[in-house]
């Protein structure tokens, strides 16, 4: 397998998907630097990519993104040690450049791209609310019918995205996205570990409360099953483990 499919799906008009990352950030609720998470950003790169796509990473400011450490398959803490196709995206500087030097979302051409993809972490939890020009290019995908895609914590955008009647863009639609009880898991590992104290958490808020709070119809699949899920041109997707999921439901979305 490489990152390059010799048999594009079409070599004279191939899909083009924006990935957006999230921006360097310092949590309010633990003081830990947080940012994106690997895998959300490899796995469907690795995925769009091997069906002739052609693929940009951007961020909301733009620049030099980093990674969440326990999603970095070299951290000691062997965490994410099996992500052998982050690891290989990490291994390559050429890939690696691009998470580098990301460019700001406010440079993405909505009439260039088929897609946007945002992906998660635990920044956008801390920084999506204040990104209004990733909120209005979201919604700008959506109601140009193309496919307008979040996973994991990148769902956070759904809290903020609005139409341009004020109406959020999330109400009545069908979505998932990190699930209460992977906040659970999460919350009492760290507990175990002795690195918050117990009744602390780890974010400052909870996609599944405020989505449903805000008139979705949140589903999901379980502990950490990959699931991703589509209403219209909207699609999620659960968690880190869901990361192709999502992708391969973007690729169905646009037709192949």
């Amino acid at each position: 397998m490489s990152v390059r499919d010799p048999n594009p799906v079409n070599a004279r008009k191939p899909r083009r998907v924006a990935i957006v990352i999230a921006n360097p950030a310092v949590s309010t609720t633990t003081g830990w630097p947080v940012g994106f998470w690997w895998s959300e950003l490899t796995h469907p790169w690795f995925a769009f990519t091997e069906r002739g796509y052609q693929v940009e990473i951007f961020s909301p400011d733009g620049g030099k993104c980093e990674a969440d450490a326990l999603s970095d398959p070299r951290d000691p803490s062997g965490y994410s040690e099996t992500d052998l196709i982050s690891l290989g995206f990490i291994s390559s500087p050429k890939l690696v450049a691009l998470v580098d030097n990301t460019r700001p979302v406010s440079e993405i051409d909505v009439e260039r791209f088929d897609a946007i993809v945002v992906a998660g972490g635990q920044s956008p939890m801390f920084t999506y609310e204040g990104a209004t020009g990733l909120q209005r290019t979201f919604v700008a995908f959506h109601e140009a019918g193309k496919v307008a895609a979040a996973l994991c914590h990148g769902t956070a955008i759904l809290r903020y995205a609005r139409r341009a009647d004020g109406s959020l863009l999330v109400e009545g639609k069908t979505v998932t996205g990190f699930a209460n009880i992977e906040e659970d898991f999460a919350d009492n590992a760290t507990w175990e570990m002795g690195a918050l104290e117990r009744g602390e958490h780890l974010m400052p808020w909870r996609i599944e409360d405020e989505l449903k709070a805000i008139g979705a119809n949140y589903v999901q699949a379980g502990l950490w099953r990959c699931f991703a899920v589509r209403d219209g041109n909207l699609i999620t997707g659960q968690q880190n483990f869901s990361g192709a999921e999502t992708a391969r439901v973007v690729c169905e979305a646009l037709g192949g």
